[in-house]
């Protein structure tokens, strides 16, 4: 089949691929609902994240991953880090998600709610759940880094929290519609 020159389309037109960009992977995963996590760590001050990429790796030995950018405030403790915490927060958490994820903000201070953990790792109040986990790897992943750990220690009730999670899509934080 051949296309006439009137009916060719530019690339990036409907239908047709547009070449792979930063903007283009935000675009398509703009698209995509992915839960959200909030990831800890114990350094000279505690620090987190809000995390969209959080994934169960492994049931046996129990690991999950993530993701971090390695210009995030939160990097150079989590690349020392032995320990990680991994909340997952429910519904009703969108400004906690908020609070870990504005750059600049004292994520620990006042109204947030947390204790010393297994491991001495932060662990946040109210969330869905939470694990605690020995992270064994640090994958170089362009300008992230992924992270494998396994888990040691949790609460899948998290002691609050609804049980419904709290969802990111579209660029905002999102609940699950009946």
């Amino acid at each position: 089949m051949t296309v006439s020159p009137d009916l060719a389309t530019t690339p990036g037109a409907a239908g047709e691929p547009r070449p792979a960009t930063p903007g283009l992977l935000r675009s398509v995963f703009r698209r995509h609902a992915a839960g959200v996590a909030v990831i800890t760590a114990r350094g000279e001050r505690p620090v987190g994240f809000t995390a969209t990429s959080l994934t169960s790796v492994s049931a046996d030995p129990p690991m999950v991953s993530f993701g971090v950018g390695t210009s995030s405030s939160s990097w150079p403790v989590l690349a020392e880090a032995e320990y990680v915490g991994v909340h997952v927060l429910g519904e009703d958490q969108r400004d906690l998600a908020a609070t870990f994820a504005r750059s600049g903000a004292d994520r620990f201070a006042a109204p947030t709610r947390w204790h010393a953990g297994p491991e001495g790792v932060p662990v946040l109040d109210g969330v869905l759940a939470w694990l605690v986990c020995r992270v064994v790897a640090r994958v170089p992943a362009g300008d992230h880094r992924l992270v494998l750990a396994e888990a040691v220690a949790g609460e899948p009730g998290g002691g609050g929290a609804g049980g419904r999670p709290l969802l990111y899509h579209g660029g905002r934080f999102n609940a699950l519609r009946d």
